[in-house]
Protein backbone atom coordinates (compact mmCIF):
# COMPACT_ATOMS: atom_id res chain seq x y z
CA UNK A 1 0.00 0.00 0.00
CA UNK A 2 1.15 3.80 -0.45
CA UNK A 3 2.04 5.69 2.64
CA UNK A 4 -0.46 8.43 3.07
CA UNK A 5 2.75 10.83 3.65
CA UNK A 6 3.80 10.48 -0.04
CA UNK A 7 0.25 10.60 -1.59
CA UNK A 8 0.11 14.04 -1.83
CA UNK A 9 3.35 14.55 -3.08
CA UNK A 10 2.71 11.91 -5.89
CA UNK A 11 -0.52 13.01 -6.88
CA UNK A 12 1.05 16.54 -7.04
CA UNK A 13 3.86 15.02 -9.61
CA UNK A 14 1.06 13.76 -11.48
CA UNK A 15 -0.95 16.75 -11.68
CA UNK A 16 2.30 18.40 -12.87
CA UNK A 17 3.60 15.71 -15.16
CA UNK A 18 0.01 16.03 -16.95
CA UNK A 19 -0.19 19.74 -17.08
CA UNK A 20 3.02 20.06 -18.72
CA UNK A 21 2.05 17.50 -21.33
CA UNK A 22 -1.52 19.37 -22.25
CA UNK A 23 0.29 22.60 -22.34
CA UNK A 24 2.43 21.20 -24.44
CA UNK A 25 0.34 19.97 -26.75
CA UNK A 26 -2.65 22.54 -26.51
CA UNK A 27 -0.93 26.08 -26.28
CA UNK A 28 -3.37 27.80 -24.21
CA UNK A 29 -2.24 30.91 -23.42
CA UNK A 30 -1.28 31.49 -27.03
CA UNK A 31 -5.04 30.86 -27.60
CA UNK A 32 -5.84 33.14 -25.12
CA UNK A 33 -3.80 35.68 -26.38
CA UNK A 34 -5.49 35.25 -29.95
CA UNK A 35 -9.23 35.65 -28.43
CA UNK A 36 -7.93 39.02 -26.56
CA UNK A 37 -6.62 40.24 -29.55
CA UNK A 38 -9.80 38.80 -31.57
CA UNK A 39 -8.31 36.29 -33.65
CA UNK A 40 -10.56 33.07 -34.33
CA UNK A 41 -8.56 29.83 -33.35
CA UNK A 42 -9.44 26.90 -31.72
CA UNK A 43 -7.23 25.06 -29.19
CA UNK A 44 -7.87 21.89 -31.17
CA UNK A 45 -6.34 23.34 -33.99
CA UNK A 46 -3.56 24.48 -31.94
CA UNK A 47 -3.41 21.07 -30.91
CA UNK A 48 -3.54 19.75 -34.42
CA UNK A 49 -0.20 22.41 -35.55
CA UNK A 50 1.58 20.10 -32.72
CA UNK A 51 0.60 17.15 -34.68
CA UNK A 52 1.58 18.69 -37.84
CA UNK A 53 5.26 19.87 -36.55
CA UNK A 54 3.88 23.61 -37.35
CA UNK A 55 5.02 25.78 -34.22
CA UNK A 56 2.32 27.74 -33.04
CA UNK A 57 4.17 30.66 -31.20
CA UNK A 58 5.30 30.98 -34.95
CA UNK A 59 1.78 30.69 -36.68
CA UNK A 60 -0.42 32.82 -34.10
CA UNK A 61 1.79 35.93 -33.19
CA UNK A 62 1.92 36.41 -36.99
CA UNK A 63 -2.03 36.18 -37.30
CA UNK A 64 -2.40 38.54 -34.34
CA UNK A 65 0.31 41.20 -36.25
CA UNK A 66 -1.70 40.91 -39.62
CA UNK A 67 -5.16 41.04 -37.69
CA UNK A 68 -4.13 44.42 -35.93
CA UNK A 69 -2.37 45.58 -39.11
CA UNK A 70 -5.89 44.77 -40.54
CA UNK A 71 -4.95 42.64 -43.51
CA UNK A 72 -7.68 39.81 -42.86
CA UNK A 73 -7.22 37.94 -45.89
CA UNK A 74 -3.93 36.20 -44.41
CA UNK A 75 -5.38 32.90 -42.66
CA UNK A 76 -4.27 30.22 -40.50
CA UNK A 77 -4.20 27.81 -43.17
CA UNK A 78 -1.76 30.20 -45.52
CA UNK A 79 0.49 31.12 -43.03
CA UNK A 80 0.69 26.75 -41.85
CA UNK A 81 1.04 26.15 -45.73
CA UNK A 82 3.61 28.93 -46.45
CA UNK A 83 5.61 27.19 -42.96
CA UNK A 84 5.40 23.65 -44.56
CA UNK A 85 6.91 25.04 -47.60
CA UNK A 86 10.25 25.97 -46.05
CA UNK A 87 9.22 30.02 -46.00
CA UNK A 88 9.62 32.43 -43.80
CA UNK A 89 6.44 33.48 -42.04
CA UNK A 90 7.33 36.39 -39.71
CA UNK A 91 9.29 37.85 -42.34
CA UNK A 92 6.76 37.94 -45.01
CA UNK A 93 3.83 39.33 -42.44
CA UNK A 94 6.58 41.87 -41.37
CA UNK A 95 6.93 42.60 -45.49
CA UNK A 96 3.18 42.71 -45.86
CA UNK A 97 2.53 44.63 -43.10
CA UNK A 98 4.92 47.54 -43.86
CA UNK A 99 3.85 47.39 -47.51
CA UNK A 100 0.16 47.83 -46.17
CA UNK A 101 1.51 50.57 -44.77
CA UNK A 102 3.23 52.13 -47.67
CA UNK A 103 0.42 52.11 -49.54
CA UNK A 104 2.73 49.36 -51.58
CA UNK A 105 0.88 47.12 -53.95
CA UNK A 106 1.63 43.50 -52.47
CA UNK A 107 -0.71 40.49 -51.93
CA UNK A 108 0.11 37.50 -50.41
CA UNK A 109 1.09 35.20 -52.69
CA UNK A 110 3.49 37.52 -54.65
CA UNK A 111 5.24 38.13 -50.84
CA UNK A 112 5.64 34.53 -50.38
CA UNK A 113 7.07 33.75 -53.90
CA UNK A 114 9.62 36.39 -52.93
CA UNK A 115 10.31 34.43 -50.08
CA UNK A 116 10.41 31.15 -51.43
CA UNK A 117 13.03 32.59 -54.15
CA UNK A 118 16.00 33.31 -51.51
CA UNK A 119 14.78 37.12 -51.75
CA UNK A 120 14.68 38.99 -47.93
CA UNK A 121 10.79 40.68 -49.38
CA UNK A 122 10.82 42.65 -45.69
CA UNK A 123 14.34 44.00 -47.12
CA UNK A 124 12.47 44.18 -50.48
CA UNK A 125 9.68 46.41 -49.04
CA UNK A 126 11.72 48.52 -46.90
CA UNK A 127 14.15 49.37 -49.96
CA UNK A 128 11.58 50.28 -52.05
CA UNK A 129 9.96 52.66 -49.23
CA UNK A 130 14.18 53.91 -48.49
CA UNK A 131 16.06 53.72 -51.51
CA UNK A 132 19.55 52.63 -50.79
CA UNK A 133 22.90 53.84 -52.27
CA UNK A 134 25.25 51.54 -53.91
CA UNK A 135 29.00 52.38 -54.25
CA UNK A 136 30.86 50.84 -57.60
CA UNK A 137 34.27 49.70 -57.35
CA UNK A 138 37.02 52.04 -59.38
CA UNK A 139 36.22 52.53 -62.66
CA UNK A 140 38.72 52.80 -65.56
CA UNK A 141 38.62 54.16 -69.01
CA UNK A 142 40.60 55.99 -71.89
CA UNK A 143 39.28 59.29 -73.70
CA UNK A 144 40.20 59.10 -77.40
CA UNK A 145 43.53 61.50 -76.94
CA UNK A 146 44.77 58.32 -74.75
CA UNK A 147 44.65 59.63 -71.23
CA UNK A 148 42.87 57.52 -68.46
CA UNK A 149 40.59 58.82 -66.04
CA UNK A 150 39.38 56.15 -62.95
CA UNK A 151 35.81 57.27 -61.86
CA UNK A 152 33.66 56.26 -59.08
CA UNK A 153 30.13 56.09 -58.66
CA UNK A 154 26.92 56.00 -56.43
CA UNK A 155 23.97 54.40 -57.42
CA UNK A 156 20.73 55.00 -56.01
CA UNK A 157 18.67 52.42 -56.83
CA UNK A 158 14.88 51.48 -55.09
CA UNK A 159 13.64 47.72 -55.37
CA UNK A 160 11.40 46.47 -57.93
CA UNK A 161 8.69 44.75 -55.85
CA UNK A 162 7.42 43.00 -59.15
CA UNK A 163 10.39 41.87 -60.59
CA UNK A 164 11.99 40.22 -57.76
CA UNK A 165 10.97 37.02 -58.73
CA UNK A 166 13.60 36.10 -61.69
CA UNK A 167 15.15 39.68 -62.05
CA UNK A 168 19.40 40.38 -61.54
CA UNK A 169 20.35 41.21 -58.76
CA UNK A 170 23.27 44.51 -57.82
CA UNK A 171 26.01 42.68 -59.34
CA UNK A 172 24.02 43.89 -62.42
CA UNK A 173 23.34 46.80 -61.86
CA UNK A 174 26.97 47.66 -60.89
CA UNK A 175 27.92 45.81 -64.14
CA UNK A 176 26.10 47.72 -66.48
CA UNK A 177 26.91 51.17 -64.61
CA UNK A 178 30.96 50.59 -64.69
CA UNK A 179 29.78 49.44 -68.51
CA UNK A 180 28.20 52.58 -69.50
CA UNK A 181 30.81 54.93 -67.61
CA UNK A 182 33.38 53.59 -69.79
CA UNK A 183 31.15 53.87 -72.81
CA UNK A 184 30.89 57.49 -71.59
CA UNK A 185 34.73 58.08 -70.95
CA UNK A 186 35.54 56.50 -74.32
CA UNK A 187 33.40 58.81 -76.89
CA UNK A 188 34.74 62.13 -75.29
CA UNK A 189 37.89 63.43 -77.46
CA UNK A 190 39.76 64.62 -74.20
CA UNK A 191 39.70 63.41 -70.56
CA UNK A 192 39.33 67.78 -69.88
CA UNK A 193 35.67 67.40 -71.51
CA UNK A 194 34.88 64.63 -68.76
CA UNK A 195 36.85 66.35 -65.69
CA UNK A 196 34.77 69.59 -66.45
CA UNK A 197 31.10 67.66 -67.20
CA UNK A 198 30.93 64.64 -65.46
CA UNK A 199 27.74 64.84 -65.12
CA UNK A 200 27.42 64.26 -69.27
CA UNK A 201 28.52 60.51 -67.60
CA UNK A 202 25.09 60.50 -65.70
CA UNK A 203 22.90 61.61 -68.18
CA UNK A 204 24.45 59.28 -71.04
CA UNK A 205 24.31 56.41 -68.47
CA UNK A 206 20.40 57.10 -67.05
CA UNK A 207 19.66 57.00 -70.91
CA UNK A 208 20.40 53.54 -71.44
CA UNK A 209 17.73 52.21 -69.18
CA UNK A 210 20.27 49.73 -67.52
CA UNK A 211 17.74 48.88 -64.88
CA UNK A 212 15.57 46.82 -67.19
CA UNK A 213 15.20 43.81 -66.03
CA UNK A 214 16.84 44.05 -62.96
CA UNK A 215 14.91 43.80 -59.07
CA UNK A 216 15.92 47.18 -58.93
CA UNK A 217 14.66 51.12 -60.44
CA UNK A 218 18.19 53.39 -60.95
CA UNK A 219 17.17 56.64 -59.62
CA UNK A 220 20.23 58.44 -59.92
CA UNK A 221 23.53 57.72 -60.59
CA UNK A 222 26.48 60.59 -59.00
CA UNK A 223 29.89 60.62 -59.59
CA UNK A 224 31.39 60.51 -56.51
CA UNK A 225 35.33 61.15 -57.62
CA UNK A 226 37.34 61.03 -60.79
CA UNK A 227 41.22 60.94 -61.12
CA UNK A 228 43.44 61.21 -63.61
CA UNK A 229 45.42 57.52 -64.25
CA UNK A 230 48.09 56.63 -66.61
CA UNK A 231 48.73 58.27 -70.54
CA UNK A 232 47.37 55.05 -72.18
CA UNK A 233 47.96 56.47 -75.46
CA UNK A 234 51.67 57.36 -74.62
CA UNK A 235 52.71 54.31 -73.40
CA UNK A 236 50.74 52.47 -76.21
CA UNK A 237 53.09 54.66 -78.67
CA UNK A 238 56.00 53.90 -77.00
CA UNK A 239 55.05 50.07 -76.92
CA UNK A 240 54.52 50.43 -81.07
CA UNK A 241 57.78 52.13 -81.12
CA UNK A 242 59.95 49.49 -79.47
CA UNK A 243 57.74 46.84 -81.51
CA UNK A 244 59.00 48.75 -84.67
CA UNK A 245 62.51 48.99 -83.89
CA UNK A 246 62.75 45.05 -82.83
CA UNK A 247 61.10 44.50 -86.03
CA UNK A 248 63.47 46.29 -87.65
CA UNK A 249 66.16 45.08 -86.20
CA UNK A 250 65.26 41.49 -86.59
CA UNK A 251 65.29 42.85 -90.68
CA UNK A 252 68.61 43.88 -90.30
CA UNK A 253 70.54 40.97 -88.84
CA UNK A 254 68.71 38.48 -91.58
CA UNK A 255 69.35 40.95 -94.39
CA UNK A 256 73.24 41.49 -92.70
CA UNK A 257 73.61 37.45 -92.42
CA UNK A 258 71.83 36.95 -96.31
CA UNK A 259 74.83 39.40 -97.58
CA UNK A 260 77.67 37.28 -95.32
CA UNK A 261 76.53 34.20 -96.70
CA UNK A 262 76.62 35.65 -100.34
CA UNK A 263 79.70 36.85 -99.52
CA UNK A 264 81.04 33.54 -98.42
CA UNK A 265 79.21 31.78 -101.59
CA UNK A 266 81.16 34.01 -103.83
CA UNK A 267 84.43 33.25 -102.21
CA UNK A 268 84.22 29.82 -102.84
CA UNK A 269 83.17 30.55 -106.47
CA UNK A 270 85.98 32.78 -106.87
CA UNK A 271 88.42 30.08 -105.33
CA UNK A 272 86.72 27.81 -107.52
CA UNK A 273 87.31 29.28 -110.79
CA UNK A 274 90.98 30.69 -109.60
CA UNK A 275 91.85 26.53 -109.32
CA UNK A 276 90.34 26.13 -112.79
CA UNK A 277 92.93 29.17 -114.22
CA UNK A 278 95.67 26.82 -112.24
CA UNK A 279 94.76 23.97 -113.49
CA UNK A 280 94.49 25.35 -117.34
CA UNK A 281 97.92 27.49 -117.11
CA UNK A 282 99.66 24.06 -115.90
CA UNK A 283 98.25 22.58 -119.14
CA UNK A 284 99.63 25.39 -121.10
CA UNK A 285 103.30 23.99 -121.63
CA UNK A 286 102.14 20.65 -122.05
CA UNK A 287 100.39 21.69 -124.91
CA UNK A 288 102.78 23.86 -126.35
CA UNK A 289 105.40 21.25 -126.10
CA UNK A 290 102.73 18.78 -128.00
CA UNK A 291 102.13 21.75 -130.41
CA UNK A 292 105.76 21.57 -131.18
CA UNK A 293 106.44 17.99 -131.85
CA UNK A 294 103.41 17.49 -134.35
CA UNK A 295 104.53 20.69 -135.94
CA UNK A 296 101.66 22.85 -135.24
CA UNK A 297 103.87 25.66 -133.90
CA UNK A 298 106.88 26.67 -135.11
CA UNK A 299 110.02 28.35 -133.11
CA UNK A 300 109.35 31.65 -134.22
CA UNK A 301 105.44 31.50 -133.00
CA UNK A 302 107.30 30.14 -129.65
CA UNK A 303 109.17 33.31 -129.15
CA UNK A 304 106.53 35.46 -129.94
CA UNK A 305 104.24 33.71 -128.09
CA UNK A 306 106.94 34.42 -124.89
CA UNK A 307 107.71 38.06 -126.11
CA UNK A 308 104.09 38.63 -125.43
CA UNK A 309 103.81 37.15 -121.70
CA UNK A 310 106.71 39.00 -120.93
CA UNK A 311 105.71 42.22 -122.11
CA UNK A 312 102.12 41.68 -120.95
CA UNK A 313 103.83 40.71 -116.77
CA UNK A 314 105.64 44.01 -117.41
CA UNK A 315 102.28 46.37 -118.12
CA UNK A 316 100.98 44.48 -115.15
CA UNK A 317 104.33 45.54 -112.88
CA UNK A 318 103.71 49.14 -114.04
CA UNK A 319 99.95 49.15 -113.56
CA UNK A 320 100.75 47.94 -110.08
CA UNK A 321 103.41 50.99 -109.59
CA UNK A 322 102.81 54.30 -107.20
CA UNK A 323 103.33 57.12 -106.94
CA UNK A 324 106.13 56.65 -104.63
CA UNK A 325 107.81 54.08 -106.41
CA UNK A 326 107.70 56.29 -110.07
CA UNK A 327 109.44 58.76 -107.57
CA UNK A 328 111.82 56.65 -106.26
CA UNK A 329 112.53 55.48 -109.96
CA UNK A 330 113.33 59.09 -111.38
CA UNK A 331 115.68 59.63 -108.25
Amino acid sequence: MIDTAIFPVILVVAVVVILSIFFHFVPFFLWLSAKVSGVKISLIQLFLMRIRNVPPNIIVPSLIEAHKAGLHQITRDNLEAHYMTGGHVQRVVHALVSASKANIDLSFEKATAIDLAGRDVFEAVQTSVNPKVIDTPPVAAVAKNGIQLIAKARVTVRANIHQLVGGAGEDTILARVGEGIVSSIGSAETHEQVLENPDSISKLVLSKGLDAGTAYEILSIDIADIDVGKNIGATLQMDQANADKNIAQAKAEERRAMAVATEQEMKAKAQEARAEVIYAEAEVPKALAQALRDGNMGFMDYYKLENLKGDTAMRDNISKLTKDDVKGMLK
